[in-house]
């Protein structure tokens, strides 16, 4: 009966199909409001010669969409444990390769969340002008809210987030229905600012960076499958609807917006945006037109949302593999990699401080990773298909084939065309990452050697053990901590350390103790040099016992705030006994609290 609340319980905070598009595919739906505008910025340097183009290369996108689609559907059966390209690349294209794909994972999630934060604000100052000073504190304090809502767990995250996909997408798809039912532009004033005489030839080279740019819209296709244990059961099926559902609505949208870019004749306008002067033209001035834009702004605010989801996903396995410390692998009450939300969090505040909270000094390092990503995912499916050859594997492998050679081939466009303007920055971090990683595995793997893990140790046999006791005073606590060493150990030694210029204290505490009597042999130790834990720390190198325990007595205060008037000692000479000894470390904790039927005060130990 527990077992099975406890299972239900961990389901409730699971995603669903809508849930899953709310939470994990925010990235790709809100490109729909840079993707097409970054195509439009490089075709209209050649005029309307070049805008013609622009339907032309969004099919080209969307072709490429498709296929990621359909790829990503079967890996996300071939690997219902989650984790995308790492997964794939792990298990048939070598453990480097799987690295290599890790890493641009995290740099794609992590540009994700400080893009996706940078452009929801300055959609947001650009509203409001006023605001513009305050750019890099609206981006901190918008990451800390979607953390925070992370924080609570994914299916929580997912069911706040669902209202403005829903609300985000059907303002779209109605652009784009007006748009198609309209012979002109309800408003076109800003046609007339646009240039229309042609700069450049429309060239092999112009096309090639406007189809890198427009790649951006292709972010986030990859997180549902990174990350399919967030879903319910049966979370294959669940996360392949999702993933159908994404590569739909994002082609609809972006194909439809070029076709009314192209109606239109909209061209790029200094201060406004491509996707409002496609509203603009569709719906007019009027309401609809700013709850397109507000979507749009929420949107792409929370678009931060899909590396929230997928990241600690994919930290956890990394971490299960020895390629992280594994604490990314654990997990909270509520379902929640806590670590992998936390690094994600202070990487991405770490961008955002360093741009400025600038979206366009972000943006030119966007979708290089992923590509890398796309490419190693495709080519490992091409090797699960040639190795299992399951029925209809031919069919299979050569659309996983001819996806590797398109992901393969815009991985080059797009990082050739944006080497310059900081692709160098993400060839530079993808090493150091793969390196970071192999240098956790062979930390682990010489733990490993050392535990002789995988190995059948021999039987324990005992030994003769030695407690020393730390002490300060002839107290209860004193009395508690000497207790626990009897029962822990074959000798007990309480230590203490006086100073030459303290003998009247020295010789005080002596005859408490011997007053005392407790029966426990007393070591004191006298240091010229005042010095309170080292002295401790050398007496522990000097005994000739093989194991030896250290309890250090501390007391727990009633009152939180209380840990202020509290000395530190313990904490510090537990640090220098595990640094410079091999002894076993104790801290007994004794609780300060109230008699019964009484309130007082703690006395204070020494």
């Amino acid at each position: 009966m527990g077992d099975g609340a406890r299972v239900d319980g961990e389901e409730r905070h699971r995603l669903g199909v809508i849930g899953g598009l709310a939470a994990l595919s925010l990235d790709a739906m809100a490109s729909v409001a840079y993707g097409p505008e970054a195509i439009v910025l490089v075709l209209a340097l050649a005029g309307g010669a070049g805008m013609g183009f622009t339907l032309p290369v969004t099919l080209t996108i969307a072709g490429l969409l498709a296929v990621l689609t359909v790829s990503y559907r079967q890996v996300i059966a071939t690997f219902p444990e989650g984790g995308g390209a790492y997964g794939v690349a792990k298990r048939y294209l070598g453990r480097r390769s799987s690295l290599v794909a890790a890493a641009s994972l995290v740099v794609d999630y992590v540009l994700n969340v400080a893009v996706s934060v940078a452009a929801g604000v300055a959609a947001l100052t650009s509203a409001v002008p006023e605001l513009l000073p305050y750019t890099p504190w609206l981006c901190l304090g918008v990451l800390a809210l979607i953390t925070a809502v992370n924080y609570r767990g994914i299916a929580n995250s997912a069911r706040l987030f669902v209202a403005p996909t829903v609300i985000y997408v059907g303002a779209i798809l109605a652009v784009v229905v007006a748009g198609l039912f309209r012979d002109h532009a309800v408003v076109s004033e800003h046609a007339v600012q646009a240039q229309a005489d042609g700069l450049k030839t429309v060239g092999v080279l112009l096309l090639l960076k406007a189809f890198a740019n427009g790649c951006a819209a292709l972010t986030g296709v990859e997180a549902i499958a990174n990350a399919v244990p967030s879903f319910r059961r049966p979370r294959v099926r669940r996360a392949q609807h999702a993933e159908v559902a994404l590569g739909g609505l994002l082609a609809v949208m972006l194909i439809g917006i070029a076709v009314l870019i192209e109606r239109f004749s909209i061209r790029p306008v200094e201060g406004v945006t491509v996707l409002s002067q496609v509203t603009e033209a569709s719906l007019g001035h009027g309401a609809m037109f700013y709850v397109v834009q507000f979507a749009t702004v929420v949107l792409l605010a929370l678009a931060a949302n899909t590396s929230f989801g997928g990241l600690p996903v994919l930290a956890r396995l990394l971490a299960a593999d020895n390629n992280l410390p594994h604490l990314f692998a654990l997990r909270a009450r509520r379902q929640v990699h806590r670590y992998g939300i936390g690094f994600l969090a202070l990487t991405s505040a770490a961008l955002l401080v360093a741009a400025n909270g600038d979206m366009n000094t972000l943006v030119p390092l966007f979708a290089i990773g992923v590509f890398v990503g796309f490419t190693l995912s495709q080519a490992g499916m091409v090797r699960h298909w040639w190795t299992d050859r399951p029925r209809g594997w031919q069919g299979r492998l050569a659309l996983n084939g001819f996806g590797a050679l398109l992901t393969g081939v815009a991985a080059v466009i797009v990082t050739a065309t944006k080497f310059l303007e900081g692709g160098w920055l993400i060839l530079l971090m993808l090493p150091v990452l793969v390196l970071v990683m192999e240098r956790v595995h062979h930390a682990y793997d010489r733990i490993g050697e050392r535990l002789g893990l995988g190995e059948v140790p021999a039987p324990p046999r005992p030994g003769r053990a030695l407690v020393v006791v730390p002490v300060g005073g002839v107290s209860t606590l004193t009395r508690q901590a000497l207790a626990a060493a009897l029962s822990l150990g074959d000798r007990v030694v309480a230590v203490r350390v006086v100073h030459p210029d303290e003998e009247g204290e020295r010789v005080r505490f002596v005859e408490e103790w011997e007053r005392w009597n407790p029966d426990v042999e007393l070591v004191v130790i006298s240091d010229a040099r005042r010095r309170l834990v080292e002295p401790i720390v050398e007496y522990v190198r000097g005994v000739r016992e093989k194991q030896v325990f250290v309890l250090i007595p501390e007391v727990e205060p009633e009152h939180v705030w209380e840990r202020v008037l509290q000395n530190q000692r313990g904490a510090v000479l537990a640090h220098a006994l595990r640094r410079d000894t091999d002894s076993v470390i104790c801290r007994m904790r004794f609780r300060v609290a109230p008699l019964p039927g009484q309130r007082r005060r703690p006395q204070p130990v020494h």
